[in-house]
């Protein structure tokens, strides 16, 4: 997919600080881990198909571990360990790059270098990659410079195998969670307790964190998309929203329920609850090769607007009469029903690409009353096949009634 001649430079994740001399939580570049394996932080990947030395086309240089690192951080990798992991036979120290690297860009002709192009991202810190285009622009001004997002995002669209497996086995570790919750959720408990709840049933499954901040929400909180605050009591007669999910070995799932914190839908939040769940199995039936997101989420929208009516939110004459920019069902339901999810949750993807098998989506229809203090969205991750798709989650219960049983 590269151009002859071709120079591929791949660095690790800064580990990012947080106040005095803390810092968080490493999380791998993920086309980094993507193309090695590596989940170390301070590694660069170096890939020279047409080198003339056959040692220089495949390169892995790690931070030479010591004693004293081994003491205050931890293990890092050797050599021997690095190859063994990354199937990489040239492994070289760190401090070897800046060697290595004039070499190889003299006689490369294009360089592909790598930013985080996702569409949704607001880049406000400079990162390693960001920081390392920079330097090579300015020592090497004459190189044709390449965008590798577009290259490696192709192909991280396509799931092979292996990443399936680990993507089954976050969604069967967040069904645990769910139904360990079910059990638990009754009026008086707090939003915080539920989240303890799931972290220590993710981590018993040896899901390293949270596959995305949890949301939480009881109550008017369903109705604010991002509620992380996770800090209300849930109270008789709510609802209770719960966007949660477990990752396992860097891959992600993506969930969300909402079940009434009494044990019982009223018939309010029945119907409601309904209308979303008739969305929702729609929206998965349509889901195919060949079917591409911008027209997906516009049927999907026609099949809200008719939910809304019913449910007297919208009336028939104003839809009929509504500006096709700007759709009257955006009010209550007004973010996408499906994105790309993989090594990350809002994984890398092409709006216009139609879905493939090997991809794996979410689905995601909501309904969000903030004058009734109700919100419901309903969310699985679904896997396209050849003959149509196969619904990852779909052991986790979701009918209103086996929700309501189970919490009985």
């Amino acid at each position: 997919m590269i151009k002859p001649n071709s120079l591929v430079i791949v660095h690790a994740n800064d580990v990012a600080p947080t106040n005095a001399d803390g810092t968080m939580r490493f999380r791998q570049n993920s086309d980094l881990f993507y193309l090695s394996g590596v989940d170390q932080e301070h590694a660069i990947l170096v890939l020279f198909p047409d080198a003339p030395d056959e040692k220089q086309r495949e390169m892995l240089f790690v931070r030479e571990t010591s004693e004293h690192i081994k003491v205050w951080e931890g293990v890092k990798l050797s050599k021997e360990q690095a190859t063994e992991v990354t199937g990489i036979h040239e492994v070289h120290w760190l401090d070897e790059f800046s060697k290595f690297f004039r070499l190889l860009m003299i006689q490369a002709e294009h360089v592909y270098l790598n930013l985080n192009e996702h569409p949704r991202a607001e880049i406000l810190m400079e990162s390693h990659e960001t920081r390392f285009v920079k330097e090579c622009q300015a020592a090497y001004p004459l190189h044709h410079y390449e965008r590798l997002a577009p290259v490696v995002s192709g192909l991280r669209q396509i799931k092979q195998p292996v990443e399936l497996e680990l993507i089954k086995e976050a969604c069967e570790i967040t069904k645990k969670g769910l139904e360990r919750l079910l059990k638990f959720v009754k009026p008086g408990v707090g939003e915080w307790e539920v989240e303890a709840e799931l972290a220590h049933e993710f981590l018993w499954n040896r899901s390293n964190h949270f596959a995305y901040e949890p949301i939480i929400a009881s109550g008017a909180g369903a109705c604010t998309l991002h509620y992380l605050d996770n800090d209300q009591v849930c109270q008789d007669g709510e609802m209770l929203l719960l966007d949660v999910a477990a990752e396992y070995a860097n891959y992600n799932s993506d969930l969300t329920r909402t079940i009434p914190v009494n044990g019982k839908f009223t018939e309010r939040q029945r119907q409601v609850y309904d209308a979303v769940l008739r969305v929702f199995r729609q929206g998965v039936a349509w889901m195919a090769p060949g079917m591409v997101l911008k027209p997906y989420q516009d049927q999907v929208g026609k099949l809200m607007e008719g939910e809304l009516i019913e449910l007297g939110l919208l009336k028939a004459e104003e839809v009929a009469d509504q500006d096709p920019d700007k759709p009257l069902f955006k009010k209550y339901f007004m973010h996408g029903t499906a994105h790309h999810i993989g090594l990350d949750v809002h994984d890398v993807g092409d709006t216009w690409r139609p879905m493939e098998p090997g991809m794996v989506f979410t689905c995601e229809p909501g309904i969000y009353i903030p004058e009734e203090n109700l919100g419901v969205r309903l969310e699985n991750d679904i896997l396209i096949t050849e003959t149509g798709r196969v619904d990852l989650m779909e052991s986790i219960p979701i009918e209103a009634d086996e929700i309501e049983k189970l919490m009985a």
